[in-house]
């Protein structure tokens, strides 16, 4: 669990299981409702989860994703960022969900993922920049932003 400028709220019976990411930004932060799995190697980040999650191995969701109640998010699955997913949806092995509302498409639709990603904000929303910002300006924010931790200490 990692609030770098941002909240983490973690609600009751909740398991959050080995190597998952769970990250809470300034403008996304994250909120896993009552009853939630997060499952090993699962990367959540600026999300807003509903009561009774399932969040399998692997799986991504990306700032400004909000699940409903009780969806399950399969082995890989990918919940893009700005995404909402009803109550009771599923996000099949492997596939991403995309949109608000949501589509779940098979990653071999790549073209239709993109018709629909490219109008979310992906690096508005994850880096602050318009797309099309210099790699160079780009990761020179992040390192920006990762530094201040540099002086943290265990305790």
């Amino acid at each position: 669990l990692t609030a770098e400028d941002g909240r983490v709220d973690v609600g009751a019976r909740c398991v959050i299981m080995e190597n998952a990411l769970v990250r809470g930004r300034a403008a996304h932060p994250v909120r896993l409702g009552d009853d939630v799995l997060v499952g090993p190697h699962a990367h959540v980040n600026g999300a807003d989860v509903a009561d009774g999650c399932f969040l399998a191995t692997g799986c991504s969701l990306f700032p400004g994703a909000r699940l409903g109640r009780e969806v399950e998010v399969r082995v890989n699955g990918v919940v893009h960022v700005n995404t909402v997913l009803e109550d009771g949806a599923l996000v099949p092995i492997g596939w991403v969900a995309v949109g608000d509302p949501a589509r779940v498409l098979a990653p071999s639709e790549h073209d239709e993922i993109w018709k629909i990603q490219e109008g979310l904000g992906f690096p508005e929303t994850v880096y602050g920049v318009p797309r099309g910002t210099p790699p160079r300006e780009l990761m020179q924010r992040q390192a920006d932003w990762f530094a201040a931790h540099r002086d943290d200490r265990v305790i």
